[in-house]
C-alpha cells in the first residue's frame, strides 16, 4: 500500500509483482517446477480438448439439423452437411490421439501437428465450400468457421503455452483475408486505390486482430492464473510435508515428556492456548486454575531404579565433553534396551535411571521384562566400562505393587510416579549389591519364567528401617553373561530427533509428483463425474458434505457462502490488463462506427464520452506500472498528486463495486457506439435502395444502412470483452453476455428484420436471420466454456490460498507449540542451540563456571492420591513465583523429583546483561538494593560480582517458595479438609560453583546439569532442617557479600563429603532476610507475593 503522505510517498509494487507473468515463470524456474508446471499445462490442454469435442460435435449437429429443417432444397446443401460431419469426424480422431497422456510425454509435437490439423480441416471446409457455391449455384456464402476457429484455437486446442496458439491464430486470420481479399478483388468489390474499400478490408482485419486478442488475452490470463495456483500447491505441499514431520517432531517431544496415554490433553491444551493467545495478541489467558491435572493408578506394574556407582568420581574428573558423551551413550543404550524389553523410562536423576515395565500397556510379564532391562543395562555399563577404561558400574533394584503416575505444576511438564512401592525400589537399588538386580519378594512371586540364579538380599537391605517397617524380604539375582548383539538393539532412526530432515527432504520430490498427478485439470472429468454419480446412487441418503465438491458444478460458486463473500471481495490485479483490452476492442469499435457513420454531431459526442470513459482508468491503473518500470531499481519519492494517482489505482483494483462499475461503464460504451450505428439507419429508405438495385442491377450501397455481418462481429466482440474481463462475478458476466447476445438478436429481428434477412448467409437457402443468431449463440456458448475453465482455476488458486493460509497458520500454532514443548524439556537458550546441534549431529553440552542450585523438599508428605492434588496447587503456585524469575532473572526449573522441587539459576550467558533492567518489579528493586550494598562494602570485580549474583537470586527465589508455602497453608488451615492432608514443612539447601549441563537421551531427550554443586545442595536439602535454607559455607560467604545473615549451624556430616561447616540463611518470623549489621537502610520488601497480589493469573504460554 501508498503510505499517507501529503508531500510524497514510495512505491509499493509488491503486490502486483507476484501477478506478473514474468515474475511467476522465472519463480517457477527458481523452484525448480517448471517442467512439472510445463507438464500440467499440457494436461490442462488435454482436458479442454473434451471440452472442444463436445462444443464442436453440437455445434455440427445443430447446424446440420437446421439446415436440413429450414432450406428448401435439401440436394444443394447436402454437400454441406457431408463436409461439416465429415470434417467434426475427422477433427475428433485427430484431436483424440491427445488423450494418450504417455504418448504425449513423449511426443509433445503431436499436441502442436494435431491443432494444426484440425484449424486447417475447419478453414478448409469453409473455404472449399464458399468456392464450391460461388461456382456452381452462384451462392456468394459467407464464412461459418472463421470467427469460431479462433475462438476454438485459444481456448480449447492442445497447443500449449502463448507462442504456438498466436502463431496458429495469425496464420488463420491471415488465411480469411487473403482468400477473400484476393477472391473479392478479382470481383472487383475491393479496389485498393479506393480508400473506402480499403477502410472495409481495415475492418475485416480489425476483426480478426481484436479475436486474436481475446483469445491470446485468456491464454496470458489463464497461464498467469495457473502457476500462481501451482506455485501455491507446491507450497501447500511443502508446508504440508513440513507441518507433517513438525507434528511428528511435536508428538516425540511431547512423549518424551508424557507417555502417549495421557499426552493428547496437553497436547490439545498447549495448541489450543497459542492458538487463543494469538487472537488475543498477547492479552493474558485467565484459566490458569483450570489446568489439566492428569494422574492415573497402575495396580500392576514393575519399577527398576539403576544407579551409576562411582558417579560422583565421574563429575569431579572428567571434563563437560567427555561427561555428557558418556551419559548420552549409557543412557541412549538404556533407552533403546528399555523400548525393546517394553519398559517406560521415567527420567533421569543425574545418575539415576528408572523406568517402569506394564505401565503404557497391561504385560503380565512385566517383572520379567524389568529383570531382563537389568541385565541389559548391567551389561552395557560393563562394555562402556571396558571401551572407556572407567571404574564404574550398576546398582539395580526392581520392586513390583502399584503406583500413581502423571504430571503435575505448571511449567516444566514432567512425567513422574508416586506411591508406597516406588519408594521401595529406590531403597533397593540404594541397599543393593553392584553387578546385580536387587528385588523384593513380590517381584520374585511375578516372575513367570523364572530361570535366574536367586541369592539371599543385602545386608543393608535386612537393616534398612523404611524396608524393615513395610516388611519387605528382598533377593538377588546375579548378574548373567549375555550377548547384547542377539538382542536387536540399534536405535531406531524414526525415533530421534535428527532423522526429521532426512525424512522430510526423502518424501518431498515423491509427495510433489504425487500431488501434481491430482492437481485438477478442468470442472468437468467424465471418470470422476461417474464415481459421484455411483456414489450418490448407492448412498442417496448418507452423503456427507466432506465428499462434495466445493465448488458448485452448474453455478461455480463456492459452497460455503463466507468463502464466496471473500473472493468475490479479493483485489485484482491484472485489472490493468483487462482495461487495456477493453480499450483497444473500443478504439476498434470506434474506428468501424466512423467507417459505417462518419457524420453528425451525436456519432462525435458518444466516441468523445466512450473514449474518455475508457481512457481514465487506463491511464490511472498503467500509471503506477510505468512508474514502477521507470524507477524500479531507484528509490524514487513521488510527488502528492502521484501518490493521490496510486491510492485511486489501489482502491479501484482492491474495490469490488469500483470494477463493476468500471466493467458496466465499459458495456454501455460498446452499446452506445453499436446504438450510433443503428440510429441513423433508416430500414424503409434501405428497403426501397434495395429493390431498385436489384430491378436495375445497381452496385449495393454499403453504407446506405449498416453492413449486417460487421454488426453481428462488433456484438461479438463486445459479448467476448463481456465475459473476459478479469475479477468481475462469473453469474454477473454471463448474464450480462447473455443479455447482450438476446438484445441484439431481438432487436436484428424485430427493428432490422429486413436488413439482416437480405444480408449474406453461411450456406444456401440457410436464413441470414438463423446464421447471424447461431453464430451470435456459438459467441456465447465458446467464452462460457471458457470462462468456466477460467473460474473454476480462479477458485481452484483462491482455495488453495485459503487453504496455504490454514497450513501456515497451522504451521505456526505447531512451531510454537513445539518451542514450548523444548521449553519444557530444555532451558529457553538452549532450545534454538540444541536444535542447531543435532542438526550437525553433534551432542550438546554446557560448562558454567558460577551457577546456583537449589533443592526444596516437603517434609512428612505422603504421596497418595489425596496429597498429589495437594502436591499440584503447591508445585502450581511454585511455578507461578518461577514465572518472574525466569521472565527477569533466568531462573531455570530443572526437575521435579517426588516431594522435592530442583531449581538453577546462572545456566544462561545471557545473565549478566539482562539482570540490569529498568523494571518496577519488586525483585529488580531488591537485587539493585544489594547490588549497591556489594558495590559500597565489597571490593569485587564486576564479573564476579555478577557471576555471584546468581547466589543472591536464587535465595531471594528460595524464601519466596517458603513465603508461598506459607500462604498455602494459611488457605488450607481455613478449609474443611482432613488436617492430615497438608504439612507446611519444607526444608531447602542451596549451594554454588561450577556446573557441567547438557542433552542426553535417544528416545527422549533430557537436560540435566551435573557437577559438585548440585551433589551438593541435595545434600544440603536432605541434612537441612524444615523452614530454614541450608546452605554450604562457600554460599554463605556470597550471601553475607550482600548484607543477609548466614548463621552458623555447626559441622555437618555430608554424604561424599565428609564433616562439612554449613550455615542457615537468616529468615525472620514474617520470612523476610535478616540482615548484616552493615546493611542499612534497607525496606521491607515482599518479594513477589505482592506483586502477585494485583496479578493473579498469568499467561502460562510463554513459559
Amino acid at each position: 500500500m501508498i503510505p499517507r503522505n501529503r508531500k510524497s510517498c514510495k512505491l509499493d509494487f509488491t503486490q502486483e509483482v507476484v501477478w506478473e507473468r514474468i515474475y511467476l515463470k522465472k519463480k517457477c524456474k527458481e523452484v525448480g517446477v517448471e517442467k512439472e508446471y510445463i507438464l500440467y499445462e499440457k494436461r490442462l490442454r488435454c482436458n479442454s480438448i473434451g471440452v472442444f469435442i463436445f462444443l464442436h460435435s453440437a455445434v455440427t449437429l445443430i447446424h446440420c439439423f437446421l439446415l436440413i429443417m429450414t432450406c428448401q432444397y435439401l440436394s444443394i446443401i447436402q454437400i454441406d452437411i457431408g463436409f461439416y460431419i465429415g470434417a467434426a469426424l475427422l477433427i475428433i480422431t485427430v484431436l483424440s490421439i491427445n488423450f494418450k497422456e504417455e504418448i504425449i510425454r513423449k511426443h509433445s509435437w503431436i499436441m502442436y501437428a494435431s491443432s494444426v490439423v484440425a484449424a486447417s480441416l475447419m478453414v478448409s471446409v469453409d473455404l472449399i465450400l464458399h468456392v464450391y457455391h460461388k461456382s456452381t449455384d452462384n451462392w456468394d456464402v459467407g464464412s461459418f468457421y472463421d470467427t469460431y476457429v479462433i475462438y476454438s484455437i485459444y481456448l480449447f486446442m492442445p497447443i500449449p503455452f502463448i507462442k504456438g496458439p498466436l502463431i496458429l491464430g495469425v496464420f488463420v486470420s491471415l488465411s480469411y483475408i487473403t482468400y477473400f481479399f484476393a477472391y473479392l478483388d478479382s470481383k472487383h468489390l475491393y479496389h485498393m486505390n479506393n480508400v473506402v474499400q480499403f477502410n472495409q478490408m481495415v475492418v475485416d482485419v480489425l476483426h480478426y486482430i481484436c479475436f486474436n486478442m481475446l483469445g491470446l488475452f485468456f491464454r496470458l490470463m489463464n497461464d498467469i492464473i495457473v502457476r500462481s495456483s501451482f506455485l501455491d500447491r507446491q507450497q501447500y505441499v511443502m508446508e504440508e510435508i513440513w507441518l507433517r514431520s513438525a507434528r511428528k517432531q511435536e508428538q516425540r517431544l511431547l512423549h518424551s515428556i508424557l507417555p502417549p496415554q495421557i499426552a493428547r490433553p496437553f497436547q490439545e491444551d498447549i495448541r489450543s492456548r497459542v492458538a487463543l493467545a494469538g487472537k488475543r495478541r498477547g492479552h493474558r489467558s485467565h484459566n490458569i486454575k483450570e489446568r489439566i491435572m492428569a494422574i492415573q493408578n497402575h495396580p500392576e506394574v514393575s519399577i527398576l531404579y539403576a544407579d551409576v556407582v562411582n558417579y560422583t568420581y565421574l563429575t569431579t574428573t572428567l571434563t563437560v565433553n567427555e561427561l555428557v558423551t558418556l551419559l548420552h551413550d549409557l543412557y541412549g543404550r538404556f533407552d533403546v534396551a528399555a523400548a525393546h524389553f517394553k519398559v517406560q523410562r521415567i527420567k533421569f536423576l543425574g545418575d539415576c535411571y528408572y523406568c517402569v515395565a506394564g505401565l503404557s500397556r497391561p504385560n503380565p510379564d512385566h517383572a520379567k521384562c524389568c529383570i531382563d532391562l537389568g541385565h541389559c543395562m548391567i551389561a552395557h555399563i560393563r562394555e562402556v566400562r571396558s571401551n572407556r577404561h572407567l571404574n564404574i558400574d550398576m546398582r539395580i533394584g526392581v520392586n513390583s505393587g502399584s503406583l500413581l503416575a502423571g504430571v503435575i505444576g505448571a511449567a516444566k511438564l514432567q512425567y513422574d510416579i508416586w506411591g508406597n512401592d516406588v519408594m521401595i525400589a529406590g531403597k533397593l537399588e540404594s541397599t543393593g549389591r553392584p553387578g546385580h538386580i536387587h528385588i523384593s519378594e513380590r517381584t520374585l512371586g511375578s516372575i513367570l519364567d523364572n530361570t535366574y540364579e536367586i541369592l539371599p538380599g543385602t545386608e543393608e537391605a535386612v537393616n534398612d528401617p523404611y524396608l524393615s517397617s513395610h516388611n519387605i524380604h528382598t533377593f538377588l539375582i546375579a548378574a548373567i553373561d549375555i550377548k547384547l548383539e542377539d538382542y536387536d538393539l540399534k536405535g531406531d532412526d524414526a525415533n530421534s530427533f535428527k532423522h526429521l530432515a532426512a525424512e522430510r527432504t526423502s518424501t518431498i520430490e515423491r509427495e510433489l509428483q504425487d500431488e501434481y498427478a491430482k492437481l485438477p485439470v478442468g470442472t468437468f472429468n467424465i471418470r470422476d463425474f461417474i464415481r459421484f454419480w455411483k456414489k450418490t446412487k448407492n448412498k442417496p441418503h448418507n452423503m456427507d458434505n466432506a465428499s462434495r465438491p466445493i465448488v458448485d458444478f452448474f453455478f461455480l460458486h463456492f459452497r460455503d457462502p463466507r468463502l464466496e463473500y471473500n473472493y468475490m471481495r479479493q483485489p485484482d490485479y491484472m485489472l490493468k490488463y483487462s482495461i487495456l483490452l477493453a480499450w483497444f476492442v473500443g478504439i476498434s469499435l470506434i474506428y468501424i462506427q466512423l467507417v459505417y457513420h462518419d457524420s453528425g454531431n451525436l456519432c462525435y459526442y458518444v466516441n468523445i464520452i466512450v473514449f474518455t470513459t475508457m481512457t481514465v482508468p487506463l491511464f490511472i491503473t498503467w500509471f503506477k506500472k510505468m512508474c514502477y518500470w521507470r524507477y524500479k531499481k531507484d528509490s524514487h519519492n513521488f510527488s502528492k498528486w502521484a501518490c493521490t494517482i496510486f491510492r485511486i489505482a489501489e482502491f479501484m483494483q482492491g474495490n469490488l463495486i469500483s470494477r463493476l462499475c468500471i466493467y458496466m461503464s465499459t458495456i454501455i460504451g460498446y452499446f452506445g457506439v453499436i446504438s450510433v450505428v443503428l440510429v441513423d439507419c433508416d430500414q424503409e429508405e434501405f428497403q426501397v435502395r434495395h429493390i431498385e438495385d436489384k430491378l436495375y442491377h445497381y452496385e449495393p450501397d454499403l453504407f446506405m444502412c449498416f453492413h449486417p455481418w460487421v454488426l453481428t462481429n462488433m456484438a461479438c466482440l463486445m459479448i467476448g470483452m463481456s465475459v473476459i474481463f478479469t475479477r468481475i462475478p462469473w453469474m454477473v458476466k454471463i448474464i450480462v453476455s447473455v443479455l447482450e447476445g438476446l438484445t441484439y438478436v431481438i432487436i436484428m429481428f424485430f427493428q432490422f428484420e429486413y436488413v439482416i434477412h437480405h444480408s449474406k448467409t453461411t450456406n444456401p437457402y440457410f436464413l441470414s436471420e438463423y446464421a447471424h443468431s447461431y453464430i451470435i449463440a456459438i459467441t456465447i456458448v465458446s467464452f462460457y466454456l471458457m470462462e468456466r475453465q477460467a473460474e473454476f482455476n480462479s477458485k481452484v488458486n483462491y482455495n488453495w490460498r485459503v487453504e496455504l493460509l490454514k497450513k501456515q497458520q497451522d504451521a505456526v500454532i505447531t512451531n510454537k507449540s513445539i518451542t514450548i514443548l523444548l521449553q519444557n524439556i530444555l532451558p529457553a537458550h538452549v532450545v534454538s542451540v540444541y536444535l542447531t546441534s543435532i542438526a550437525r549431529h553433534e551432542l550438546y553440552y554446557e560448562d558454567y563456571q558460577m551457577v546456583a542450585v537449589m533443592f526444596a523438599s516437603l517434609q512428612n508428605f505422603v504421596l497418595d492420591l489425596a496429597n498429589l492434588r495437594v502436591l499440584n496447587e503447591i508445585i502450581t503456585e511454585f511455578d507461578k513465583i518461577l514465572y518472574y524469575y525466569r521472565k527477569d532473572y533466568l531462573v531455570e526449573k530443572i526437575k521435579i523429583v517426588g516431594c522435592t522441587y530442583m531449581a538453577a539459576c546462572g545456566l544462561d550467558p545471557r545473565f549478566s546483561g539482562h539482570i540490569d533492567g529498568h523494571n518496577n518489579n519488586s525483585i529488580i528493586k531488591e537485587v539493585a538494593r544489594a547490588q549497591r550494598f556489594l558495590a559500597a562494602f565489597q571490593n569485587q570485580s564486576n564479573v564476579e560480582g555478577v557471576r555471584n549474583e546468581v547466589v543472591f537470586i536464587l535465595t531471594t527465589f528460595a524464601l519466596d517458595l517458603l513465603r508461598t508455602l506459607w500462604m498455602c497453608s494459611s488457605v488450607y488451615n481455613k478449609l474443611p479438609i482432613d488436617r492430615g492432608v497438608f504439612s507446611a514443612d519444607m526444608s531447602i539447601g542451596i549451594s554454588c560453583g561450577e556446573v557441567m549441563a547438557g542433552v542426553v537421551g535417544a528416545s527422549q531427550v533430557h537436560y540435566d546439569i551435573w557437577g559438585n554443586p548440585v551433589n551438593m545442595a541435595s545434600r544440603m536439602d536432605s541434612t537441612g532442617v524444615s523452614g530454614h535454607i541450608h546452605i554450604t559455607q562457600e554460599t554463605a560467604v556470597i550471601l553475607r557479600g550482600y548484607g543477609i545473615e548466614c548463621n552458623y549451624r555447626g559441622m555437618t556430616f555430608v554424604k561424599g563429603r565428609g564433616v562439612l561447616p554449613t550455615y542457615f540463611v537468616g529468615i525472620d518470623e514474617d520470612y523476610e532476610f535478616r540482615n548484616t549489621p552493615e546493611f542499612y537502610n534497607r525496606p521491607t520488601v515482599n518479594i513477589v507475593t505482592r506483586k502477585r497480589q494485583d496479578n493473579d493469573d498469568i499467561d502460562d504460554i510463554d513459559r
